[in-house]
């Protein structure tokens, strides 16, 4: 069966997506949308930005998410997903991949998002933390210890775990696990505790957003970070993806999941290499590739 994977915040590059705009017609007129939906020009930013604005929260999130949904759409009848998944924000892209959600709708949430992570960000000074080389119970077993907020975050693969938090907990958290040998705690670059209890605030926000929002059936299961299986339900779909802010990406597990469920071929689909990597650090007998469109 083929999969269809999304990535998430992180694979961002300058001139992404330009290959589409100036090739595809549909990609062209999709990214104009997509101007003004936003109320800005994001293809300026995407297009011909520097690395520093497209970090910019409000940009970073759109980005993907346009790079990855508008590949999907110029593939036309060669993208037929069996299964899709997304990591973290590239929920919402497998989300309008399957049909749940229309592109509009997608879009406005991810900007939803993006505002709303931004806002919890600025409520109190939190961070992430990548953990090299432990057993996952070994970070959890860790984390439960250490004073403060401090959670496991993101299952990427199989010894590579992220931890998120207050920056002081995060801290303890990174020493504790170097001495249990870690091969690597390293802090890293980002604005705040993402999949966190300190993400409540924002998670609230996005709620509301959500609930508002048509979700349809899917045309292929999405296998979701929070439950890492198959989920065809609207309704559940939705629970999922409002929970999604303050649990933890179950990206392994996921990826486990959909190969258990016959997941033979993994695409790709949006800028970057980052899921292809994870991918043959967890399974190593599936295909991974990265989709591509020519004109």
């Amino acid at each position: 069966m083929k999969a269809y994977i999304f990535p998430g915040q992180g694979a961002q590059f300058t001139g992404m997506g330009l290959d589409l705009y100036e090739n595809s017609p549909l990609a062209q007129e999709l990214f104009e949308k997509a101007n003004n939906i936003l109320g800005f020009s994001i293809t300026d930013v995407m297009f011909e930005g520097t690395a520093e604005e497209l970090k910019q929260t409000k940009v970073t999130q759109p980005a993907i998410f346009l790079h990855s949904v508008i590949l999907a759409k110029v593939l036309g009848d060669d993208f037929k997903p069996e299964m899709v998944a997304g990591h973290s924000l590239g929920e919402l892209s497998a989300l309008v991949a399957n049909e749940v959600l229309s592109f509009e709708d997608g879009l406005k949430l991810v900007s939803k998002r993006a505002l709303a992570m931004q806002k919890a960000c600025e409520i109190q000074p939190s961070t992430m933390a990548a953990v090299l080389g432990l057993e996952d119970k070994v970070v959890e077993d860790t984390c439960a210890e250490i004073d403060g907020v401090v959670v496991a975050a993101n299952y990427n693969c199989p010894g590579q775990l992220v931890i998120s938090g207050e920056v002081e907990a995060v801290e303890k958290a990174c020493a504790a696990l170097t001495e249990k040998g870690a091969k690597r705690a390293l802090v890293l670059p980002v604005g705040g505790a993402f999949h966190s209890p300190m993400m409540e605030p924002a998670r609230e926000e996005l709620a509301a957003a959500i609930e508002e929002t048509t979700f349809n059936e899917p045309i292929c299961p999405v296998y979701q970070n929070v439950v890492a299986k198959a989920v065809t339900n609207p309704a559940e779909i939705k629970e999922n993806l409002i929970a999604q802010l303050t649990a933890p990406v179950r990206w392994t597990q996921c990826v486990q999941a959909m190969v258990a469920d016959g997941g033979t071929e993994f695409v790709e689909v949006g800028p970057g290499k980052v899921l292809q990597g994870l991918m043959r650090k967890i399974d190593r007998n599936v295909a991974a590739s990265g989709a591509s469109f020519e004109a």
